[in-house]
């Protein structure tokens, strides 16, 4: 709408100009028909001040009005519309003017409310200006608060930090009087004597350490302290040497006061804190009172306890290759009952069984009255269990009560425990010098390697140094007697072994008891130089076999008496050691070996002449020389009709033959049952050869036994358990 009014007053503007030039034209005031300039303003281009873009731009708006574009379109004519359009124009202003009237009053009152606010804001401006001054003033003061609050609170700090100082050097100096009653009062048995004694400790303690920093006030309870702490120590060290010297009572179980001595161990703390002269008087007190007591009592155990030993016991003529015919002097000491007892573990190897290891040790004085009698394992295992116990206690106790670790803790329980470990060393070195029982030293060697494991795993290593002594003792002992075992088969004599028998040779079976309760044994905790010494044992028992063999006239004898010893050592070995130990394994080869060999033994006298042909013919037939088998036609015609004639007593014959010459009957059937088979596989590969073209037209071959029919016989045959 006011786009369009500006184009009308332009318009009209220019209609009127033009109409006025034209009246000036026709009437100008020189006179009819003359014309006088034309004033057109600033449409003049001839005038400086014009410019001409701007009029270019102006003209330009105003065609692209819609209504001048209508217009123009029309061809309405100018003068009439610009006439019009000032008549709306005057008719429209003439409407406002009334209009304005008409509102003047409300304009009045406007203009009153308008003046009105203008005082409201001109008062609010006031008052937010004299609260804007009043908040700068108030945040000048807040920061001055902050600023005032922060000192006063690092004063605050450092007060309290000044403060806790003092009060902490007040308190550690300040004596109490619960103190000071408490200790010159108070039993030490006591539990306040206990707990004002450790806070006299940590009084003394902070003294020193304000001393230390040149505290003058130290000097006002330094005395009071001194004489506190000396009355302290003199109670306590009656208290503890009264402790210790009750240890020394006969029959008395020094180990309940000595656990009780545990509760105050801080009473010697206490000593070596603040006395160190009486800490080092009780020690040695302990010390000295303890090695007695521990020495006395394993010197006597040991002492009742091989009183209750096997009288019988191994000697030096006690050996695997010892005949038992053996005679000794007239004043000679008898021999053991059976030789073989040495040998045999039997139940001794319960003695290394977790539930025998750690068993209750045993009494004497009850065993004497039981007649009981016990092998030189267990009593070692009972001495060593009893060691062991007391020496894990007194070693701990002695780390807990007198404040040490390492090698301190070493020392001080060899102190303790020395004379009484040297003791039984010398003691265990006498009795091995004399003693020619392998197996016992051999659980010996394994009980000391499972108390050692033991040992360990109650984090008590103060034994370690003792485990390998006795070891050194053990070791070479037992391998001593090994290789004397070894040397004694080695130089062993058939000949003097008196009269020949194919059964198990005593040595042997010597060897087969011992080699397993050793192989049982070393299963435990594997030893390679048991194993080695083992082996050596191995080959000269083989060697005596196969000597004593030699000594038989007949082959045949020669191998019954190889397969019974053989398997005589192979069931003892199954029986006691694993399947799969190289001495199961060696000797089950020779089993195999020297069953095979006399199976052909033993079907060689009644079924030989079989053999002989079977194996010619097979090899004439691998050569392709069959043809030569023509000529055997009488050979083989004798053969079959021998073997039925004769197979069934022969059978007979072998089965009892070889029940008589074999004590093991499970034995004896397998060798049977071998043989048995053989004989089938051997008529079934003579079947096989006379069905060969030369010799299948046979009369012979009709006398044939049926191969079925022989295994149905030969069945008949077979022992039964």
């Amino acid at each position: 709408m006011a786009a369009a009014t500006t184009m009308a007053a332009a318009a009209r503007e220019l209609v009127l100009r033009a109409g006025a030039s034209d009246m000036e034209e026709e009437e100008g005031p020189l006179g009819p028909g003359v014309q006088e300039p034309l004033q057109l303003g600033e449409l003049d281009i001839t005038c400086d001040e014009f410019i001409l873009d701007e009029v270019d731009v102006h003209i330009q708006a105003n065609l692209e009005d819609e209504l001048v574009k209508e217009a123009l379109k029309t061809g309405v004519d100018l003068r009439h519309y610009s006439k019009q359009v000032e008549l709306e124009l005057q008719q429209i202003e003439q409407k406002s003017i009334r209009d304005y009237i008409q509102e003047s009053e409300n304009i009045a009152s406007l203009h009153n409310q308008i003046t009105a606010c203008d005082a409201v804001l001109e008062r609010m401006e006031q008052m937010l200006g004299a609260f804007q001054s009043d908040l700068s003033s108030i945040s000048s003061e807040i920061r001055t608060l902050q600023e005032q609050s922060g000192a006063m609170n690092i004063r605050l700090r450092n007060r309290q930090a000044v403060r806790g100082k003092l009060g902490e050097l007040v308190d550690g100096l300040v004596v109490p009087s619960a103190l000071v009653t408490a200790i010159l009062e108070a039993p030490v048995t006591e539990p306040r004597f206990l707990e004002q004694l450790q806070e006299l400790d940590a009084k003394a303690a902070a003294v020193r350490e304000q001393e230390a920093r040149g505290t003058a006030a130290c000097a006002d309870v330094r005395g009071v302290l001194d004489r506190l702490r000396i009355k302290a120590v003199t109670k306590i060290r009656e208290f503890i040497l009264q402790k210790i010297y009750s240890f020394r009572k006969p029959m008395t179980n020094y180990q309940i006061p000595q656990t009780a001595l545990l509760k105050y161990r801080f009473f010697y703390q206490f000593l070596l804190g603040n006395e160190r002269a009486t800490a080092k008087e009780i020690r040695d007190e302990y010390v000295e009172t303890l090695s007695k007591i521990y020495l006395s009592y394993y010197r006597s155990y040991l002492g009742r306890l091989m009183k209750v030993q096997y009288e019988e016991v191994a000697e030096k003529d006690d050996l695997m290759g010892v005949e038992d015919t053996a005679k000794k002097g007239f004043f000679s000491k008898p021999s053991l009952r059976s030789r073989n007892t040495i040998f045999t573990l039997g139940t001794r190897g319960a003695v290394i069984s977790p539930t025998e290891l750690e068993a209750p040790i045993l009494v004497p004085h009850t065993a004497q009255r039981g007649e009981q009698r016990y092998p030189f394992e267990a009593l070692f295992r009972s001495q060593h269990y009893a060691l062991l116990d007391n020496s894990c206690r007194e070693y701990l106790f002695i780390c807990e009560f007198f404040v040490v670790s390492g090698p301190a803790a070493h020392d001080l329980f060899h102190a303790v425990m020395g004379r009484t470990l040297t003791m039984t060393l010398k003691h265990l070195e006498s009795y091995l010098a004399d003693c020619y029982d392998a197996i016992a030293v051999f659980l010996c060697i394994h009980i000391v390697l499972r108390f050692r494991n033991i040992a360990a795993k109650r984090d008590v290593p103060a034994l370690d140094r003792y485990w390998e002594q006795v070891l050194a003792l053990l070791w070479p002992r037992f391998e001593l007697i090994l290789e004397m075992n070894v040397q004694s088969v080695r130089s062993t004599d058939p000949q003097r072994l008196g009269g020949l028998d194919t059964r198990p040779h005593y040595i042997t079976r010597r060897y087969a008891e011992f080699s397993s309760a050793l192989v049982s044994i070393n299963q435990t905790i594997p030893n390679e130089r048991t194993m080695q010494l083992l082996g050596q044992l191995q080959v000269e028992v083989e060697n005596f076999v196969l000597r004593v063999a030699a000594e038989f006239s007949s082959r045949k004898e020669q191998l019954v008496f190889l397969i019974n010893n053989y398997d005589m050592m192979l069931g003892v070995l199954m029986e006691r050691a694993a399947d799969d130990s190289k001495e199961v394994e060696s000797f089950q080869q020779l089993l195999n070996a020297r069953t095979q060999e006399f199976i052909e033994e033993l079907l060689s006298p009644p079924f030989g002449g079989l053999v002989a042909f079977v194996k010619e013919a097979e090899a004439l037939i691998e050569r392709g020389q069959a043809e030569r088998l023509r000529g055997e036609e009488a050979r083989v015609t004798q053969l079959i009709r021998g073997f039925g004639s004769s197979w069934k007593s022969s059978v007979e014959s072998l089965s009892q033959d070889v029940m008589r010459s074999f004590t093991n009957f499970r034995n004896g059937t397998s060798i049977i049952q071998g043989a048995l088979t053989q004989l089938i596989q051997l008529y079934h590969r003579f079947h096989r050869v006379l069905s060969q073209p030369q010799l299948r037209a046979l009369p012979a071959r009709a006398e044939l036994i049926n191969i079925h029919h022989l295994m149905v016989e030969l069945k008949k045959h077979k022992p039964n358990f």
